[in-house]
């Protein structure tokens, strides 16, 4: 296992409002993720307004036709998991001359209900994004089964990444990110550890 250098922690603030935003703004942190472009519309733009500095993370799956909505917003997407998402991405980039680094999304436990691209497929969507369409691909995302052992989806999401030369790598959540911090993540996307349980109408 090699850990990463340095690991970026996105403080994933999803389901919770300014008020509980703001006193982790005034300590100092400024990268937050957020899983749904229309939450995030709703709560960011003012607090970017107020911490121009802030680095938004867009960490849920994204519709593409809320393609032009997030990379407006966001100033990174974690769940680039489709050729057609990736070719919406790049007509939303030219349109608005912005570029979010983008992190393709692997299904590493090829789970039928959960987004991302299979890993046999990973290789090639890497080439479309990157090589081909000139994509701002910096990384790859996955989420384990949350049956499974976290260790041996962080430990192929590095292999493939490597393969690929992609420098960063988004795994790791409240309960597990320690251990995606020994196996290279670049950024632990960190929520209920910092936030406390989400309130109870958006809980499960």
């Amino acid at each position: 296992m090699s850990p990463a250098a340095f690991t970026t922690l996105v403080a994933v603030s999803k389901t919770h409002g300014p008020g509980r935003i703001l006193p982790v703004l005034e300590e100092g942190h400024r990268v937050f993720g957020e899983n749904r472009v229309q939450e995030a519309q709703g709560k960011w733009p003012t607090l970017k307004a107020r911490f121009p500095d802030i680095a938004l993370h867009l960490i849920g799956p994204l519709q593409t036709n809320k393609a032009r909505e997030a990379v407006a917003l966001f100033d990174a997407i974690h769940s680039l998991d489709r050729p057609r998402l990736a070719h919406a991405l790049k007509a939303e980039m030219e349109r608005a001359g912005r570029a979010p680094g983008l992190f393709i999304q692997v299904n590493t436990g090829e789970e039928p209900q959960k987004a991302g691209v299979a890993p046999k497929d990973a290789p090639a969507l890497i080439a479309l994004a990157r090589d081909e369409l000139r994509l701002p691909v910096k990384g790859l995302m996955c989420i384990p089964p949350a049956a499974d052992a976290p260790a041996p989806h962080f430990a192929l999401l590095r292999t493939i990444a490597r393969a690929h030369a992609l420098p960063w790598l988004s795994m790791g959540m409240s309960g597990d990110f320690e251990t995606a911090i020994a196996f290279g993540a670049t950024h632990v996307r960190v929520g209920s550890a910092l936030f406390g349980a989400r309130p109870a109408a958006h809980a499960p």
